[in-house]
């Protein structure tokens, strides 16, 4: 006797769990019961329901996380999840998302209409060397140097930076002392890995490291707003998943304001301000309170919360150019 399951109709018993079942799903682990193999158009018609078509889990989400600040978190909480993506996956996806383009895009983007690309600088033969006179013309008297003039040639600001950094180095290991030369010892370290390759190997750090730092701030996150909220009733969990949205939203914002080219600066400034006030209206949204005591609950969350995470990224980028 064949003990394989017949594909094309229902089974009395479910294939994946063995549970006794009556209908189209199995009420143990939600598998299908009337199974047959599945063909190219099953498997576009499902890949287009769950993340394209308008009644799939990603629009879904998108439309809430969005348009309504709060709102994703609220369904959560309320126990309609099914319909939505789960809210750990939401927040590593657009963050990942946000590390990749913010990396892949190189020096030449900006956030907004803030340009992040460094200002090239015109570096001299040698800073040791004095000015060469002036050419003139036969005949023409040379022209006398101001006294108040410094021999000196013109440094750019990134190699006055370099000729002051064993002097810095050397301040601060007379303040540490002998008793700290490891911590001196990695911050030369650190220093040299900046001054090499133009800095190559510290953005590869950064890169590598950044996103570990700042997904473990969102624990932090939760925490600022479980004492902020104190004698609400909510639980740290609750907080928790607040975080994660909030902030998946702004990795979302951050990568379109990236990805936005220049010449359009009014949908930048308009995507900047829904940003800064997306915070605050989801918070009066899911924990409620008046305008101005949220207001300055958003105020303290987002000092300490910058606080931390910039120096869990320096921190974390640190340790990785020491080593």
């Amino acid at each position: 006797m064949n003990s394989e399951v017949d594909l094309h109709h229902a089974a009395s018993d479910c294939p994946n769990c063995g549970a006794s079942v009556s209908g189209n799903f199995c009420h143990q682990c939600g598998q299908e019961t009337v199974l047959h193999p599945p063909s190219t158009r099953e498997f576009l018609h499902e890949f287009i329901g769950h993340y394209v078509a308008l009644e799939g889990k990603l629009l879904q989400t998108m439309k809430l996380l969005l348009l309504k600040p709060g709102q994703l978190s609220l369904e959560y909480l309320q126990g309609r999840r099914v319909r939505y993506i789960e809210p750990l996956r939401v927040y590593l996806t657009f963050s990942l998302i946000f590390f990749a383009v913010f990396k892949f895009m190189g020096e030449d983007h900006h956030i907004g209409n803030v340009k992040l690309k460094g200002v090239p600088v015109v570096v001299t033969d040698s800073h040791d060397k004095k000015k060469a006179p002036a050419a003139h013309p036969p005949g023409a008297a040379a022209a006398q140097p101001d006294e108040n003039e410094s021999d000196d040639p013109p440094v750019a600001d990134d190699v006055r930076a370099e000729l002051r950094k064993d002097e810095t180095l050397q301040d601060i290991k007379k303040d540490l002392g002998e008793d700290n030369a490891g911590i001196v010892e990695k911050l030369e370290k650190i220093a040299s890995a900046a001054a090499d390759d133009d800095g190559a190997e510290l953005k590869k750090v950064f890169f590598g490291s950044a996103p570990y730092a700042v997904f473990a701030m969102m624990p932090l996150f939760a925490l600022y707003l479980k004492i902020l909220y104190l004698g609400t009733g909510k639980r740290y969990g609750e907080h928790l998943l607040f975080a994660l949205h909030t902030n998946a939203f702004a990795f979302l914002m951050l990568t379109l304001l990236i990805l936005i080219p220049e010449g359009v600066p009014l949908v930048g400034k308009l995507l900047g301000l829904w940003l800064v006030f997306y915070l605050p209206t989801a918070m009066r949204r899911v924990y409620g309170g008046s305008r101005t005591l949220t207001a300055l609950r958003w105020i303290v969350l987002m000092f300490l919360h910058v606080l931390t995470l910039t120096v869990a990224i320096s921190a974390t980028v640190g340790v990785g150019a020491a080593h």
